[in-house]
């Protein structure tokens, strides 16, 4: 199982989502509490499950609703992902993948550790 991990920034708090293996697979925007933080693992928790995949890198892509994946390609070429909650907002976001087989492995990661438990990082 994965775990979510909470850790200070300059600016705040964000969280990373670490797979069973230890890989980041998912991180979040940097939030200004701590309370705004678990706020947003909440979010993800209840979104990522359930959240379609709208890849736009396909010509012609079908539009989804809200909670989605989105898939889209970065200014290196690289394929990546965001999980956009249901009013819209990004709540976390991929590492850059070469193929687009991985960013959906990725997002398949995401779903299956959505439910794991959260750690705070101490300084």
């Amino acid at each position: 199982m994965g775990k979510y991990l909470i850790k200070q920034t300059k600016t705040g708090m964000k969280f990373d989502l670490k797979a069973g293996n230890g890989e980041v697979i998912a991180t979040s925007e940097v939030y200004t509490t701590e309370k705004a933080c678990r706020a947003g693992v909440a979010s993800v928790q209840r979104n990522a499950p359930v959240a379609l995949v709208e890849n736009q890198t396909e010509e012609g892509f079908q539009k989804q609703k809200h909670p989605k994946f989105e898939i889209y390609t970065d200014k290196k070429g690289e394929f990546r992902f965001r999980l956009k909650a249901t009013n819209g907002q990004i709540i976390a976001v991929s590492e850059g993948y070469k193929a687009i087989s991985g960013c959906m492995n990725g997002i398949e990661s995401v779903k299956k550790n959505a439910n794991s438990e959260i750690t705070i990082m101490e300084e």
